[in-house]
């Protein structure tokens, strides 16, 4: 196939490219001061409209990690208010997660509270969200609530898709790219490998940790 030829040639790489490559990624997850440094080191040219907006950025998500959301919240209204007004779905699992800090901390009857007064409203709009509290509701039935079925609500995992939800939401409010250079970069190496993969002979299809473990 006429395609694969150039796919198989040793090609040039751009050290901008690289450079752009990194920097998108620096700037994407917030690390300002790596940032910075970078573009000194490199003298590139820096990017005002990626930078400006960063430090906030790093702050809300500090503060959604941390166990601080209801500032984070804060926080994000201030940066454009409507961010979170025009997204139901993003608010509701915000506020589900200061539910799981209270629950966590075993403030029950302030859990039960704020899940009456912030979350049960939710409720009445859709059905999704019916199920969703339920979850998070059955969390009180248990005085360690890692032993409940549901205990992966109250897990880092869950934290970080919805930090990252939260952060691809103001990066597109801002006309952002949601995504860094690096992770497109990825995806497209994985679809080109399993193309290449169902062809006889071809590589087998891309995987990121068979990849760095053979750096």
């Amino acid at each position: 196939m006429p395609f694969l030829l150039p796919l198989k040639s040793k090609l040039a790489i751009n050290e901008n490219d690289v450079n752009n490559i990194i920097l998108s990624y620096l700037i994407h997850n917030c690390y300002k001061e790596s940032s910075e440094s970078f573009i000194s080191c490199t003298g590139m040219k820096q990017p005002a409209d990626h930078l400006e907006n960063m430090e906030k950025r790093k702050r809300i998500f500090h503060h959604a990690l941390e166990g601080n959301v209801l500032k984070a919240i804060e926080l994000t209204g201030q940066l454009a208010q409507d961010i979170l007004e025009n997204n139901n779905d993003l608010l509701f699992d915000l506020l589900s997660l200061h539910f799981v800090d209270l629950v966590c901390s075993k403030k029950w009857t302030e859990a039960l509270e704020f899940a009456q007064t912030k979350l049960s409203p939710y409720s009445v709009k859709e059905q999704k969200y019916m199920d969703k509290i339920e979850g998070f509701m059955s969390l009180l039935a248990y005085e360690n609530p890692v032993e409940c079925p549901m205990f992966h609500l109250i897990g880092l995992d869950y934290r970080q898709q919805v930090v990252d939800s939260l952060n691809q939401t103001i990066l597109a409010h801002f006309n952002l790219p949601i995504h860094t250079a690096m992770e497109r970069l990825i995806q497209q190496t994985s679809v080109v490998r399993q193309c290449l993969s169902q062809e006889d002979g071809g590589p087998p299809p891309f995987s990121l940790k068979d990849f760095l473990k053979s750096r």
